[in-house]
């Protein structure tokens, strides 16, 4: 398993993994895999501005968790940039999050 571990003040924050690496280790562990909300070819880029707003997060806030700047999320929202896969995946991961939480029912 190929892991790029990334750190923060000397202490392990982030661990990265490939896509299909994450989508074996939910099948080991038997959980369902993760379903995109951004898919890679790019087709769910149109509707990116309006699920985030959804979703209820603010452009900083969705931008932040995917690990980019709030004015290149807002080029990304505009069609002016197109991201790379590792940013579709980081998109498609945050927001479906972020709805798996909104459905999940309050304790």
């Amino acid at each position: 398993m190929s892991v790029q571990v990334i750190s923060r003040d000397g202490e392990a924050e982030y661990a990265v993994v490939p896509w299909a690496e994450y989508q074996a280790l939910l099948a080991a562990a038997g959980r369902p895999s993760e379903q995109t909300a951004v898919s890679e070819s790019g087709d769910g880029l149109a509707q990116l501005s309006s699920r985030r707003e959804a979703l209820g997060l603010s452009r900083e806030q969705l931008a932040r968790q995917v690990g980019i700047s709030p004015s290149y999320l807002e080029l990304i929202e505009r069609g002016e940039r197109e991201p790379d896969a590792a940013i579709r995946r980081s998109l498609a991961f945050v927001l479906g999050k972020a709805a798996q939480e909104q459905e999940a029912p309050a304790p």
